[in-house]
């Protein structure tokens, strides 16, 4: 080999090697997640430091859409409904975008979630919370990095805050923490539903449980249930044959094909039909 050849696969190798040098982010990335009451919030942000800039003012002009942070948008999810200063949200993802100002700041909450810096075209329809906040000034040290923070929590809610360098915001956003435990006290309190006689009834069916309780359940569940779909009154024929009830194991599974032909469900008629070949009906 010669040398001509050695030296350019010395070159592509040191090329290799620099390739496989991790170095930090200059605004890493960060992930705060946060139970308030009974909801799931998370931020998902990167966060750039001072370096010795002047940040407000300067680097992060006044008056301007700011992307509130660094690299890919800023967001913020619930996986419930909530309220944001007042205003409700519906559960998801959203962006937060913000105008700083000397003495308040403007606060966006937005649909798109995907991009980096602040959209080319801002449009005002997808904003679906909005909140002007004082500036609340820390003159003692500081905030080297940008930091969001979610603070104050109670069961029914928390502030968003952000802060950087000598400022300090925060948007109150609300959970439905006690309505969602009304509901669920509601729930318990009157007993349990068609769903939870019919999950139990099967549940009993199919691990040769008492045979009797499941029968009891199904009855229940289906004098709760307003039209039967196919799928339960095939369970129900399944539990009143197994009971000894063949008649009325026949009448349900009739039930059940006519419906599932109705659905066009090709596997609950073959199973409908076997069944009431098996019972002698067909």
């Amino acid at each position: 080999m010669n040398k001509v050849v050695l030296f350019l696969l010395a070159i592509v190798a040191s090329l290799s090697l620099e390739a496989q040098i991790n170095t930090p982010a200059p605004s890493p990335s960060s992930k705060l997640m946060q139970t308030v009451g009974l909801t799931e919030v998370m931020v998902d942000y990167s966060r750039p430091s001072m370096r010795g800039r002047t940040i407000f003012g300067d680097l992060v002009p006044y008056d301007k859409l700011w992307r509130t942070g660094a690299n890919a948008y800023t967001k913020i999810s619930f996986d419930t409904d909530v309220t944001i200063a007042g205003q409700p949200v519906k559960a998801g993802t959203y962006s937060i975008f913000t105008k700083p100002g000397k003495s308040n700041w403007e606060v966006f909450f937005y649909t798109d979630t995907e991009g980096g810096g602040t959209p080319r075209d801002w449009d005002e329809s997808k904003i679906v919370a909005k909140a002007t906040v004082p500036v609340f000034k820390m003159d003692d040290t500081p905030i080297e990095t940008f930091t969001i923070t979610i603070d104050d929590l109670t069961n029914e809610g928390a502030n968003l805050g952000l802060m950087w360098e000598n400022v300090y915001v925060d948007v109150p956003f609300g959970v439905p923490s006690d309505e969602t435990v009304l509901k669920q006290i509601d729930k318990v309190m009157a007993g349990p539903g068609a769903g939870d006689y019919y999950a139990a009834a099967v549940y009993y069916l199919d691990q040769n449980k008492d045979i009797n309780k499941a029968k009891e359940w199904m009855d229940k569940a289906m004098s709760m249930v307003d039209e039967p779909r196919f799928w339960q009154l095939r369970q129900q024929s399944l539990i009143l044959a197994k009971a000894g009830d063949k008649k009325g194991a026949i009448k349900t599974a009739k039930e059940s094909l006519a419906k599932a032909e109705e659905a066009g469900n090709a596997d609950y008629v073959k199973l409908n039909k076997d069944s009431l070949k098996e019972w002698g009906a067909m």
